[in-house]
């Protein structure tokens, strides 16, 4: 015995602090986190945190005394620091021993960004700010790691510390910033960065960068005793049907599922939006899964692309690759809520737990809209993509925008209040920002840790996505995780959201299954007006004069309706009588029918159109309550010669339901036929 107790404060160093979190974290198990699915499941040790430094509007507040929170709709993003010194400002600084996983800038420029650790007195980096996005420096040249997402700036290279990190810049550093970080527990033992890598460290990225490009297979490769479970489902209408069923203590490690379906994208949607996934884990009443096919693999429609967890294959596989552990069985089921039969071929990857099975969180997901909603009145801008109770982890989300009228969208913060914060850990610069983009672009993109699969332009659907696998969000107690939403539902912008969680068993998840004209009724697939192809767009029309007012093209993206280019030339100023001259090119002599797209609004007036001074059929009233494309209108049949031709519009006079007593006009294009 006393030669047992000898020798029990040296095993006692070596044991991990707790069930998930090791006593000593070595770089190359930090890359090796980048990508590690499994690791997800293990529940958080006492101390393991995850929170974000950015350049959030400091004018944003929580009033202990008052209990309120003010200014919480600022929207000052770009220029929010900690505080000033001299010349330099600090843009984060944290308490080790921690890890920074994730920096990202919408506008990096040539000023250097400093990152000073554990308290040196020289940087351990120092860059200009671009240098650490544009693939020049290393060990930033990874391109699966440090990439541009649709003008977003991101670099995943875990920058460890074991005392201290803090992060300064001089001036002309750019504009926008967030560092994504976590603090383990105390008495961790973690390495200060230090450049050159040793090619020890080198390798382990290398790795981590090929695994970050491993979308559609699971990033783990092979696990001992794994074995695959092909099944094909055929499930009636209004019916569900068991998938598989699965006993004792395992993990499913990948679900791959692939069906038919039908041509047009609305339709498609409507399928994937009435078929749902339901997985129950240890026999649980109430399931930990439950979202629309689609939208539980992380995305609205078949849009084919790549994550780390989540996708859709070109030859039509759906997978996912999270990593879900049970302790007594697992039920996965199918239900299909639409009127049509379906079949649905699914291969179910298992395989024996490394952990033991209370050591492991269950996964949940879970497809919702406008649950929970804030009650404090000054809390109106938040959006809650989670709340929960327990101990767990938060993994990511994929949130879906209906966004008919156009515009953007997407200018609110992610804020996450973790066991009871008041005030966020992590609080953000908007909402593209967070999804790893900038300036709310519009391109497609998809990348290891975040993907926009969807996006007309900013109108209609939107799909994006955020998978937090080495900046996971630890909690003890609760969580909450909210995004900002400035427009109200009767836009309408209308969200919903699927998050991706773990959560240790008994914990609270209180979303329920949403009933289908909840997942497909709230929106509504219209036919808009088809743009008219191989016209002359009229905001690219030379023009020639304007007796009165001023022509010059207008964006439309943010009204209903389809105008090429989303762009029109608006001519406002003019009264009757006033006139619009605008050249018109011929190509090749001919005779043509001359067609054209307006504008109609509730200010709009009557306008004759000319050509070569001779009038093109009858005036044009271009009067409607609401801002609409006219469609295509014929204004007739000419013999036109080659060269340069002079369109004329001319006001006449206005509805007698206009308002305002202004007379616009709007052309979106123009066509010889």
């Amino acid at each position: 015995m006393l030669k047992l107790l000898r020798f029990l404060p040296a095993l006692l160093l070596c044991a991990p602090l707790g069930a998930g979190e090791p006593a000593e974290i070595s770089y190359p198990e930090l890359a090796r986190r980048l990508t590690d699915l499994e690791r997800l499941a293990l529940l958080p040790d006492e101390g393991e945190k995850c929170a974000q430094w950015s350049s959030y509007d400091r004018a944003s507040k929580y009033d202990e005394k008052t209990g309120k929170y003010v200014a919480w709709d600022a929207n000052g993003d770009g220029g929010g620091i900690i505080r000033r010194e001299g010349n330099q400002i600090v843009m984060a600084e944290m308490d080790g021993p921690g890890c920074i996983w994730r920096i990202w800038s919408a506008k990096p420029e040539s000023g250097h960004v400093r990152i000073f650790l554990d308290g040196a007195e020289t940087p351990a980096i120092d860059l200009p700010f671009s240098d650490y996005f544009n693939g020049k420096a290393e060990p930033f040249t990874r391109p699966n790691l440090v990439h541009d997402a649709a003008s977003g700036k991101n670099a995943y290279i875990p920058i460890p510390y074991q005392k201290s990190c803090k992060v300064v810049a001089e001036p002309k550093w750019g504009n926008y910033y967030h560092f994504t970080y976590s603090t383990y527990p105390k008495g961790t033992k973690i390495p200060t960065f230090k450049l050159p890598l040793s090619a020890e460290d080198n390798a382990a990225l290398d790795a981590a960068e090929k695994s970050a490009a491993s979308g559609g297979t699971d990033p783990a490769g092979q696990r001992p005793g794994e074995a695959t479970q092909k099944v094909e489902v055929n499930v009636g209408a209004d019916q569900s049907a068991k998938v598989v069923e699965l006993a004792g203590s395992q993990a499913i490690t990948a679900l791959r599922a692939k069906l038919d379906l039908p041509a047009g994208q609305a339709e498609q949607r409507a399928v994937l939006r009435e078929l749902t996934l339901c997985i129950r884990w240890d026999g649980e009443k109430e399931p930990s899964v439950w979202a629309p096919l689609c939208d539980f693999f992380g995305t609205v429609g078949a849009n084919p692309y790549l994550s780390l967890p989540l996708g859709l294959t070109k030859d039509g596989w759906w997978y996912s690759c999270w990593y879900m552990p049970f302790g007594a069985g697992a039920t996965v089921e199918l239900a299909n809520a639409g009127k049509e039969a379906r079949k649905i071929s699914f291969e179910v990857t298992h395989a024996p737990l490394k952990h033991p099975s209370g050591s492991l969180g269950r996964f949940h997901a879970k497809w919702h809209r406008d649950v929970m909603l804030p009650q404090e009145k000054e809390r109106w801008i938040d959006w809650p993509m989670l709340i929960t109770e327990g101990r767990g982890r938060f993994c990511g989300v994929m949130l879906h925008v209906w966004n008919p009228k156009g515009g953007w969208w997407g200018e609110g913060d992610e804020k996450f209040f973790v066991d009871g914060e008041k005030f966020p850990s992590t609080i953000g610069t908007g909402s593209e920002d967070y999804f790893g983009y900038a300036w709310g672009s519009p391109k497609l993109f998809a990348n290891a840790f975040h993907c926009q699969t969807i996006s007309q332009n900013n109108k209609g659907h939107i799909s994006v996505s955020r998978w937090h696998i080495p900046d996971n969000v630890p909690f003890q107690k609760s969580f909450e995780g909210d995004i900002e939403k400035y427009f109200p539902n009767k836009r309408p912008c209308l969200f919903a959201c699927t998050a991706f969680w773990y959560l240790a068993p008994g914990g609270q998840d209180k979303y329920e299954a949403v009933p289908l004209d909840q997942r497909t009724g709230y929106y509504t697939e219209t036919a808009a007006i088809a743009p008219v192809p191989g016209a002359l767009e009229g905001e690219k029309l030379k023009v020639l004069s304007v007796s009165e007012g001023k022509a010059a093209p207008q964006e439309m993206s943010g009204h209903e309706g389809a105008w090429n280019n989303d762009q029109q030339l608006f001519w406002t100023g003019g009264k009757p009588g006033s006139k619009l001259e605008l050249a018109l090119p011929v190509d090749k002599a001919g005779q043509y029918e001359i067609v054209a797209q307006f504008t109609k609004a509730k200010d709009y007036g009557i306008f004759q159109a000319s050509l070569d001074g001779e009038k093109l059929g009858d005036p044009l009233d271009l009067y409607n309550p609401n801002v609409v494309p006219s469609g295509v209108v014929s204004l007739g049949k000419r013999d036109l010669a080659a060269g340069e031709h002079k369109l004329t519009i001319e006001i006449t006079g206005t509805n007698e339901k206009s308002v305002g007593g202004k007379y616009f006009f709007g052309l979106d294009c123009v066509k010889l036929k």
